[in-house]
């Protein structure tokens, strides 16, 4: 009788421990766009207008099968051959005060991403990664430039377990030097794993063998993921009506009937036409690429997207090839943005997009809150990074920034000195501050609403241009963090803008005082579920 199989326990490696081996094959498909592009100068037809010279090399390179086996396996070698050494130098550990990742042939790289500095860890699956069932773990701390730990690819169930555990000693180490005690990795692992209810089972991790890839049985994460309450999700029909009900999309359906009119208006020759859009179907294929790219962005971001609500932060969950799970803190969300454009306004949807602190190589990856929804539901994404708007009518107060204009709202509005040069946005300009945090609107097509902390504003900066000074007019710039967000009062009256300049300064550095994460869970409700 053949003995049950074992669940395995992931549990992040205490020693030094090489990524998954077949990682660099997880990299190598990519020779293959080189491959089909030899093909496609081989069998293009000499009305698409392609380089003779190019052609020619290409009916070279297919005319011998035997030619071609050996490109083929000398691009593929090489790569293979040029992973295996990268991956023999590629070694990462969990430490007590660190997750540690060591690589590199020539140029050595030891990096150290600290425990109390680390901000959020991401699960991402590419494609291929997903089929296989791996994916990269993507670990963002506090820092400048490429300071985080990107691990590409471990097994999914490592990844889940190796996130787990960081987002625990995260808050362990972060709640120890609060309390002024030591804080140890196994110490702080058995209490996050008592409190969420984790089984120790017995089990063992697999070596990470191709065999144990194919038979390996199901296990489970010896550190549970904090629990979680899903806040809400987009519908797929929801999705693409919205990209449906876009400006470029409209513009590709107005590109036919706009030839069409021009052909029959004008009367052009319609085989002149196509000859020339036939010689130079070499640049309008990258056009249609750069097109259908950008849809491909807004559905994938968007697809199954959800957001939920946990001990560590915000977790989003989105993704169609390319799945990604990370985790926002709402310490590191910098600034919001609520936008709406003309064709969105019958459904009332709005898109949310946010700056978040510590993305830096990955900032577009992270920055959407809410791809599309609708006005409820905007407002509860705004609330999921500020519960606390310091304002006895917080919803209402957001929306009149949304659809009010001029003073409505007590906004301070946009001077009517400014009309001669914005005629037609300057009455949905203004700018109000709460107790908790800025607010600027914008917009007539397209309306725009920005939403910054007090304690998140880095710097303040007033400017005025040639007609500026003469109309009495200046503007106001937040800066935030590197980001879609920018949020800019513009065409305010001079002396309103340097008394803004002046209050939001102080706002800023009392605000930096009082704001905690322990305030962020009250006010959301966790801190008082976890106590009970």
């Amino acid at each position: 009788m053949t003995a049950p199989q074992v669940p395995a326990v992931y549990r992040a490696p205490r020693e030094w421990t090489r990524l998954h081996p077949v990682s660099p094959l997880l990299g190598g498909w990519a020779v293959f766009g080189v491959i089909g592009s030899i093909a496609l100068y081989n069998y293009a037809p000499q009305w698409t207008g392609v380089d003779p010279e190019l052609q020619a090399s290409a009916h070279w390179l297919m005319g011998s099968l035997g030619w071609v086996v050996a490109a083929v396996a000398l691009i593929v070698g090489a790569s293979i051959g040029l992973g295996f050494l990268q991956w023999r130098v590629n070694q990462y550990r969990l430490s007590d005060e660190a997750i540690e990742q060591r690589k590199g042939m020539v140029f050595k790289q030891h990096k150290q991403a600290r425990l109390d500095r680390v901000q959020a860890v991401d699960v991402v699956q590419p494609l291929l990664a997903r089929i296989f069932g791996f994916a990269a773990l993507k670990i963002e701390v506090a820092g400048g430039e490429n300071s985080g730990v990107s691990l590409e690819f471990v097994r999914l169930g490592d990844a889940e377990a190796l996130r787990n555990e960081l987002l625990a000693l995260a808050a362990g180490v972060k709640r120890a030097k609060a309390e002024g005690r030591e804080a140890t990795v196994d110490a702080i692992v058995e209490e996050a794993s008592t409190a969420q209810g984790a089984d120790a089972g017995a089990g063992h991790v697999a070596d990470g063998s191709l065999r144990d890839l194919i038979s390996q049985p199901a296990g489970y994460s010896e550190t549970a993921a904090a629990p979680e309450q899903e806040i809400y999700r987009v519908p797929l029909n929801r999705l693409l009506m919205s990209i449906v009900l876009s400006w470029p999309f409209l513009w590709i359906l107005a590109i036919p009937v706009l030839a069409g009119v021009a052909v029959f208006a004008l009367n052009l020759d319609v085989g002149r036409i196509l000859s020339a859009a036939g010689a130079s179907l070499f640049t309008v294929v990258p056009a249609a690429f750069a097109l259908f790219g950008f849809f491909w962005n807004e559905l994938s971001r968007g697809f199954g997207f959800i957001a939920a609500l946990s001990e560590d932060g915000i977790r989003l969950r989105h993704g169609m090839l390319e799945t990604r799970r990370q985790t926002v803190p709402p310490g590191r969300v910098q600034a919001v943005q609520l936008r709406q454009s003309l064709l969105w306004r019958k459904h009332d949807w709005w898109r949310v997009s946010i700056n978040v602190a510590g993305y830096q190589d990955d900032q577009e990856a992270v920055s959407t809150l809410l791809p599309v929804g609708s006005r409820q539901e905007a407002l509860t994404a705004l609330w999921l990074v500020l519960p606390d708007l310091g304002d006895p009518d917080p919803a209402g107060t957001v929306s009149r920034a949304l659809s009010g204009t001029g003073a409505d709202g007590g906004f301070t509005p946009a001077t009517t000195r400014a009309r001669l040069f914005d005629p037609w946005q300057w009455r949905h300009r203004g700018v109000r501050a709460t107790d908790r945090a800025l607010l600027i609107r914008r917009g007539w097509l397209v309306r725009d609403v920005f939403v910054v902390p007090h304690e998140r504003t880095q710097s303040l900066a007033m400017t005025q241009g040639p007609l500026q000074r003469v109309r009495g007019v200046a503007d106001v710039t937040v800066h935030s963090t590197n980001g879609p967000v920018k949020p800019v009062a513009r065409h305010l009256d001079r002396a309103d803008a340097e008394a803004l300049l002046a209050s939001q300064a102080q706002r800023a550095a009392e605000g930096r005082k009082r704001q905690t994460p322990e305030q962020w869970m009250t006010a959301v409700g966790l801190r008082e579920a976890t106590h009970e």
